[in-house]
């Protein structure tokens, strides 16, 4: 439940492109706005016009109160910043200061007139809005409209790089006199909002510091760390899918894992990925999906579906999946931030949901893959991800679900004889239009805590071993096996041994043997275990 309180008369014209779109709020979609003040943008447009599209994670509002400020939520503008009170008012107002939001725009050229669009662009063709808009019509519709190109004035960029990440290369259009620098392709071109948090990330240069971090690591304890983050991460992305794998099916994922970055990213390696995950397909169809999917319960008496998450339709698949490789070979080829385009490629594919099974371990393939492709990770180092994601496991599950959640409203869909899902409208704008900045924040903050706590442990972890290893043969002599059974043996009994626990092959130790060594076992380890 939601108030909406309207500000002034609506225009007597009440026809879409006249009627009052500002409105007074306190509570929007049961999201509460700082204080009362007038919706203004995407947010009132969306709601005005009645359009299926998912309500931005920001919203814009007219502030009484003569102040500017912003947060998670919200921008709040004063009084002067109000637009004029027509369609196109709301649309300048919306570029301007929020940037583009494609879905809105396709789910509005469905609905609008063409002929309103030249009225625009003809009474303003110099205006940078409306070339903006004349420009996304034609991409994304496909129909040239019945206006003459530009012959005069200058390029503009479509993205605004003050609000949104944009391409580092740009393509003109001379018809509009615009410089499309859009990240992505038409079948696939999600966006990311230009935040603090993501300036901060990207300004600290995530990538020097692991160069940093690991220049002063011997080679050897270096090539040892690598497969033990290797295996690590090849376990936590099972346990992510709560599966539990054996040693053997581990280590064939993660020497999967291992050789990311080395191989083209195309369909036919998608499919290689998914024969990897998945070694006994008795039972899963592989490749592309060709059935509805979904990802939630299935009710328990009646056994219909309860989603949590809508895949793309099957019938979607080849022209959203080709958009999505075709959209990654563009942003490594113009050098688009590596975090963020793994952020746009991996998330994407696991919103796609292209498979009937394996989408979230080749999802997050998909993050090595283009770290490493893209050299932000260093050669020979794979980040585990997948350990920062379960270690941040409520967190990821948000993560999702902002993206998911809010997509159901506007899916239709019938139960199958299967209790599987079969999706009845068109769909395929929501998996290729999206707002991604949640994701690319996340992301950024399992990368940071790689490098920050995951790999440091395990450098030092291994340096502790070696440097109990090397205290034991010193004074004991003892084989590689048995110091490996040793220090396993201390690490699970919080560093206690007994001659009982341990058995024949330490019964000739003596007491005060067993106190040395635990003592410098607490010596060498204890930092470890107190972080």
């Amino acid at each position: 439940m939601f108030f909406i309180y309207i500000c002034c008369k609506r225009f007597s014209d009440n026809t879409m492109y006249n009627k009052q779109i500002s409105q007074q709020i306190n509570v929007f979609h049961g999201r509460l706005a700082p204080e009362v003040g007038n919706l203004v943008g995407y947010g009132a447009l969306i709601e005005s016009l009645s359009l299926p599209v998912p309500i931005p994670r920001q919203l814009a509002l007219i502030s009484e109160k003569h102040r500017q400020y912003s947060n998670e939520d919200w921008q709040v503008y004063t009084p002067r910043h109000q637009p004029d009170e027509t369609l196109y008012g709301h649309l300048v107002f919306a570029l301007r200061y929020e940037g583009l939001n494609l879905l809105f725009f396709k789910k509005l050229f469905e609905k609008i007139a063409t002929e309103e669009i030249e009225k625009w662009i003809t009474s303003e063709p110099l205006s940078q809005y409306s070339r903006k808009i004349w420009f996304l019509f034609e991409w994304m519709m496909n129909k040239t409209l019945n206006v003459p190109d530009l012959k005069g004035g200058s390029y503009i960029y479509l993205v605004d790089e003050k609000l949104q990440y944009a391409s580092s290369v740009s393509i003109n259009s001379n018809r509009h006199r615009i410089k499309n620098n859009l990240p992505g392709k038409l079948d696939f071109c999600p966006l990311i909002r230009k935040t603090k948090k993501l300036d901060n990330f990207i300004n600290e240069d995530l990538s020097q510091k692991t160069n940093q971090l690991i220049s002063g690591i011997h080679k050897d304890i270096l090539l040892r760390t690598s497969s033990f983050l290797l295996l690590k991460d090849s376990k936590a992305s099972f346990k992510i899918e709560h599966e539990n794998p054996g040693q053997t099916r581990a280590v064939r994922w993660g020497r999967a894992i291992g050789q990311a970055g080395g191989k083209p990213l195309n369909k036919e390696e998608l499919l290689r990925l998914q024969q990897i995950v998945i070694e006994n397909s008795r039972f899963v169809i592989m490749g592309y999906r060709t059935q509805g999917g979904f990802v939630g319960e299935h009710d328990r008496i009646t056994g219909e579906p309860i989603p949590e998450h809508i895949s793309a339709r099957w019938q979607d698949l080849e022209i959203l999946m080709a958009g999505l490789l075709e959209s990654a070979i563009m942003m490594e080829a113009n050098q688009f931030h590596p975090v963020l385009t793994a952020a746009l490629i991996a998330f994407g594919f696991v919103f796609i949901h292209p498979f009937e099974d394996g989408n979230g371990r080749i999802h997050r393939y998909l993050i090595h893959h283009l770290l490493s492709a893209m050299k932000f990770t260093p050669q020979g180092i794979i980040f585990p991800v997948s350990a920062a994601i379960l270690d941040k496991i409520d967190d990821y599950t948000k993560v999702l679900e902002n993206y998911s959640h809010p997509l159901l409203e506007f899916i239709d869909w019938r139960k199958t004889p299967d209790n599987n899902v079969e999706v009845l409208n068109e769909t395929a704008d929501y998996y290729r239009y999206f707002d991604s900045t949640v994701q690319a924040e996340f992301l950024f903050e399992c990368v940071n805590y790689t490098i920050n706590k995951i790999i440091p442990e395990e450098v030092a972890y291994l340096q502790s071993y070696d440097a109990m290893k090397t205290w034991l043969d010193n004074h004991f002599q003892m084989p590689d096996k048995m110091v490996a059974l040793l220090i396993r043996f201390l690490e699970q009994n919080n560093g206690k041994i007994s001659k009982r626990d341990l058995g024949n092959e330490f019964s000739d130790l003596k007491d005060e043997e067993i106190m040395a060594i635990e003592e410098n076992f607490r010596t060498l380890f204890l930092n470890l275990n107190n972080n």
